[in-house]
């Protein structure tokens, strides 16, 4: 059986998509997944995205073993901005956010110097309706973007601004699992963030980072950040007016500019999210399903859905920043 090579399906619109042989159990699965680590390596760098069907997977226990796998080395969660469920030995849940909100396309912790190399998401109840977990080709979308935002981003940088709350987004305990600001401000002086305790008790920090990077196995440059993800102008338009009323522009939870100190306009949020689209592709989840994404070359997302749905997620092979010759060196110093 572990003679069987993987052959992939490649349709518009769809990741790359292969068929698992049967097997008698999980732990031949596995035998097979390790037995062709190299091919699903050599598809997951071309196609940046790659879809297993038909493997035995029904337990969060399950999803560990494949992740043991296919992704061995670990990589935490680190400055933590969604709720997420944790189903025990590294395996959590997909983000927890109502059924009914759509989740932008990003790269995993584009905002961290260290961040997963991979995603393994891998489907425990499929949805009744919707709820796929699109995904996007960020050198494509580097080639889509207009010329003038491709360079800024390049020559740059983007920046980002939280303010943490434990009313809106998450508070900074939880983000950074401490109670003690003395840890808090330790992580800050070693990751390249700036921070400064609001009146309220609350956080709020400053980093810029690079928004182009090099994959550190291809060497392909790609669009890697969190710009257009956390634009207000990605909002919806009533939430948005309803945080700049509560909150001011100054006080959104998340807000996102080029390192240059010029805004993001709604043009240019336009212009990102269209690149996004026309690069995203989808799969239809169905139980025992694994997705294998590269974090580097892909973004990904969350479309709406109906009904039950459980997807676990593991992260692993961290990649450090400084490995993808950032064309701009992560920094505290935020233009103002």
């Amino acid at each position: 059986m572990t003679a069987a090579m993987p052959t992939w399906e490649l349709r518009p619109g769809h990741p790359a998509l292969t068929h698992v042989p049967p097997t008698a159990d999980l732990a031949e699965a596995c035998a097979w997944l390790r037995a062709h680590e190299a091919a699903l390596s050599a598809a997951l760098h071309e196609h940046g995205t790659i879809f297993l069907r038909g493997l035995p997977v029904a337990t969060s226990a399950d999803v560990a073993a494949v992740r043991d796998v296919l992704i061995p080395e670990p990589t935490p969660y680190r400055e933590k901005a969604t709720p997420r469920s944790d189903f025990g030995d590294g395996v959590f849940s997909s983000t927890d956010l109502p059924p009914a909100q759509s989740i932008r396309m990003h790269n995993e912790n584009s905002y961290t110097l260290t961040f997963p190399g991979r995603l393994l998401f891998a489907c425990l109840t499929a949805p009744e309706t919707g709820g796929a977990t699109p995904t996007a080709d960020v050198r494509k979308v580097l080639a889509a973007l207009p010329d003038h935002l491709a360079a800024r981003g390049r020559n740059s940088g983007w920046t980002l601004t939280r303010t943490y709350s434990d009313y809106v987004s998450l508070g900074w305990r939880t983000a950074f699992g401490t109670e003690d600001r003395a840890d808090v401000e330790a992580y800050c002086r070693e990751n390249g963030i700036t921070w400064e305790w609001l009146p309220d008790g609350n956080l709020r920090t400053r980093q810029l980072r690079p928004a182009t990077l090099h994959h550190p196995v291809t060497g392909e440059e790609v669009w890697f950040n969190h710009l257009a993800f956390w634009s207000e102008w990605s909002l919806d338009p009533d939430i948005r007016e309803a945080l700049l009323d509560e909150f001011g522009a100054g006080g959104l939870p998340f807000a996102t500019g080029f390192g240059d100190g010029e805004p993001l306009t709604r043009e240019d949020a336009d212009a990102l999210n269209a690149a996004y689209d026309a690069a995203t592709v989808r799969e239809t989840w169905r139980a025992g399903d694994v997705m294998l994404v590269d974090n580097v070359l892909c973004a990904h997302g969350r479309d709406p859905y109906g009904g039950d749905r459980k997807i676990a997620v593991a992260m692993g092979r961290p990649v450090d920043l400084l490995d993808c010759r950032p064309t701009v060196h992560p920094t505290t110093a935020v233009p103002a």
